[in-house]
């Protein structure tokens, strides 16, 4: 089994994180454990290197004696410019730029941010080695809301120009059984 468990509510509130080691908030580490209360078990934890992500992951690992493992390919998404910015901080600068981002992420990547053909490929090759030296465990992915789409679409056949419909909220779980190699079937969402 494949779980996905996306990093709660961040300090300073929504903006472009990719590379921005922000912390969780006292909330965002209540989000966490809500997603991952008894009676929830995995084999292994899997984390992003990023604080938001890895603080979490290493109390739980502590907390339930299962191994951690830093994956650092499965860090967010590089905003370039954008960068620590709220929303409307990049709309009021480069109005369309932004609108171009959001109808079209493939073909109009963030200025010099990471393209999300190259994002995917880092995604995906991390998880395809990750399923392939970890067959028959319950792997917990503690990552980001972009890596989580990524996976979505992937696990579901859901087309990547479909990725920014995907709703995954602060501490969102996803449980996927692996049904054979390449193929997957969504047990749980919350």
């Amino acid at each position: 089994m494949i779980t996905l468990l996306r990093h709660g509510e961040i300090k300073g509130g929504k903006r472009f994180r990719g590379s921005t080691d922000d912390p969780l908030t006292a909330n965002g580490f209540d989000q966490m454990r809500s997603a991952t209360k008894y009676p929830f078990t995995c084999d292994l934890v899997i984390s992003s290197p990023l604080i938001r992500c890895a603080s979490f992951a290493s109390e739980l690992s502590h907390k339930t004696s299962v191994p951690l493992l830093i994956e650092p390919r499965l860090k967010e998404m590089h905003f370039g410019d954008w960068e620590g910015r709220t929303s409307n901080q990049v709309y009021d600068d480069t109005p369309k730029a932004l609108e171009q981002f959001w109808s079209d992420p493939q073909k109009y990547p963030p200025p010099k941010g990471e393209r999300l053909q190259d994002f995917c490929a880092r995604v995906l090759k991390a998880f395809a080695r990750l399923i392939e030296h970890h067959r028959d465990q319950h792997l917990l992915l503690v990552t980001h809301g972009g890596v989580i789409r990524i996976l979505l679409c992937h696990l579901q056949n859901i087309p990547l120009t479909k990725i920014l419909e995907l709703e995954v909220g602060y501490g969102a779980r996803f449980i996927f059984a692996q049904k054979d190699k390449d193929h997957f079937v969504l047990l749980e969402q919350l």
